[in-house]
């Protein structure tokens, strides 16, 4: 009843304002477009250890793999890609991150005996959100062995109507020096990646015939054709059956039956086997590789295998990780300095790290989603034991049906185990958000708002598309329209009236990105036309409230 109360009196608020506004002109379309091209890129696919990709519906999509590959009893279970709670990692997260620039992320990776740091920046320039680049290090832990070997994968590939191919001439024995890639779309025009060793790098050395015809010190490429559906399984296109390891007498293997383990591993794994034998078998590092085979394809692998520590970089980015680093932990002692007895020193990178990690779990989804709206009487849930009477209505045939698709920017609650936008979470995440950066909160506010049916219902929980719900269990992925969260987004209407008339709150005069991340607060007719585009929204979902949840 008191959050009805505090919805109604803000509705009634945003009513008067919306009359007092109504015959204003306001032009958004600047501050949009200046704000998009500073959201454009991230690591939007924060279900993942690191996948960067763009705020665009079928576009380009990375991700990174990496695996200790100095047996075979472990690799099949070493292999990172998505966030899991079961990979016995010592703790991973983003240490510093801000939307607009970049950050930095540790993962400690104690299975592999190793701790991963991505460095991502973005580069303003250009006319599709400038530049990005990102610097992968790898550091043996203290448990590690003198020669611990690593492989690293990194992927992209593009959904859609779009082109991405290598550019690099096709080397039977790999690419030496820069992978280079061009591809294309409407939404991204033309563009370049990069994949880049570091200085100092050392790969594993020729102890096998195998190293004359696959050389370590290169960088292996391969080029796949999918489905645009299967994209985001590209660990499963890595994966092969084991059965054959059972043979060359490993211990410890768990073979899987169906399962698939490097799919795309298996020609090559088969081949090697035939061609040295089973008792001459190459080291596992030389085993678990990709085939060098560039061709045209959507997809495309790059694999490279290092001995000890490691670096991939991108040399010009340097200067700009140093900057992002300096102008993070500067706006953050400004505007969310911790308040005694937290502004102690020993106090300010777990600060840092709990804004950088709300922050850093922003993503962008895209697709459809499963719904029932067939409104059955059980729903009303008036019966005694109405839990047995919906889940025997739920059990029907014809009643769920895929709606979408949808896309969403949004925070998320969890990585490993909620990698998704939840409703009632959402109004919360956004609280602390919004004094980092209100136009940023704002844009995501809309996302949400947008998803909302002619009803006035926003699903509580969304599930986009085939790879959200991978993470789903089937009988939690179908969304009802009867089912209501906390109208906790409203929370943030109220922190932006409430900015607005304390403009001195949200200033930092330091920051070359303020006019942007405070572009409604600074002028407040941009604001006025925020509230008054989604004014019809607010109002419709205030009445949903009104009529369902009695």
């Amino acid at each position: 009843m008191l959050q009805l109360l505090r919805l109604r009196a803000l509705a009634v608020c945003l009513c008067l304002l919306h009359f007092a506004i109504g015959d204003e002109q306001v032009v958004l379309s600047e501050t949009a477009k200046l704000s998009n091209e500073t959201l454009l890129w991230g690591p939007y696919r924060p279900n993942l250890y690191f996948g960067v990709r763009p705020r665009i519906p079928k576009s380009l999509t990375t991700g990174l793999l990496w695996a200790k590959v100095d047996n075979f009893q472990d690799v099949q279970n070493n292999f990172r890609h998505t966030c899991e709670q079961h990979e016995g990692m010592a703790g991973y997260g983003w240490d510093e991150y801000d939307v607009r620039l970049g950050g930095r992320q540790t993962i400690h990776d104690a299975g592999n005996m190793i701790d991963i740091t991505t460095s991502f920046v973005k580069i303003p320039g250009g006319a599709h959100g400038g530049s990005w680049g990102v610097r992968i290090k790898g550091t043996p832990r203290e448990d590690a062995p003198e020669h611990l070997v690593t492989s690293i994968v990194f992927y992209a590939a593009m959904e859609g109507f779009g082109n991405l191919q290598v550019a690099n001439e096709e080397d039977e024995l790999g690419v030496e020096g820069t992978v280079k890639m061009e591809g294309s779309s409407s939404e991204l025009g033309g563009f370049q990646l990069e994949v880049t060793d570091g200085e100092g790098n050392v790969h594993p050395p020729d102890r096998h015939k195998s190293y004359e015809k696959k050389p370590l010190d290169r960088s292996i490429v391969a080029s796949l054709q999918v489905e645009d559906a299967n994209i985001w399984q590209a660990k499963v296109y890595f994966v092969v059956r084991v059965e054959w390891l059972k043979e060359t007498g490993a211990d410890g293997m768990n073979p899987l039956s169906e399962a698939l383990l490097f799919q795309h591993m298996k020609t090559e794994i088969d081949e090697m086997i035939s061609l040295y034998g089973k008792e001459n078998a190459p080291p596992p590092w030389q085993i678990f590789t990709i085939a060098n085979n560039i061709k045209e394809g959507n997809m495309h692998f790059v694999q490279k295998v290092f001995d000890g520590a490691f670096e991939i970089v991108a040399t010009s980015i340097t200067e700009a990780i140093k900057s992002a680093t300096e102008s993070f932990s500067d706006r953050f002692s400004k505007v969310l300095a911790p308040k005694a007895p937290f502004n102690k020193s020993k106090y300010q990178a777990f600060a840092h790290s709990m804004l950088s990690n709300l922050i850093g779990g922003i993503g962008y989804f895209y697709g459809d989603a499963l719904v029932d709206r067939s409104y059955a009487p059980e729903y009303e849930e008036e019966n005694e034991g109405f839990w047995e009477e919906t889940a025997e209505a739920r059990q029907r045939q014809g009643a769920v049906k895929l709606e979408g698709p949808a896309e969403l920017y949004t925070s998320i609650p969890s990585r490993p185990f909620f990698p998704r936008g939840f409703l009632w979470d959402e109004g919360f995440h956004l609280v602390p958000i919004a004094d980092w950066d209100m136009d940023l909160t704002l844009d995501i506010v809309k996302s949400w708002f947008n998803l909302m049916d002619e009803d006035g219902w926003i699903g509580r929980e969304q599930i986009l598309g085939p790879e959200a719900r991978s993470k789903v269990p089937q009988e939690f992925q179908v969304q009802y329209p009867h089912y209501a969260n906390p109208p906790t987004l409203f929370l943030i209407f109220e922190a932006l009236i409430d900015k607005l008339q304390n403009p001195a709150s949200f200033k930092d005069a330091t920051d070359p990105l303020e006019s942007i991340r405070s572009a409604h607060l600074q002028n407040p007719e941009n604001a006025k036309g925020y509230l008054r585009n989604l004014y019809p929204l607010l109002k419709r979902h205030y009445f949903w409230f009104r009529k369902t949840q009695w």
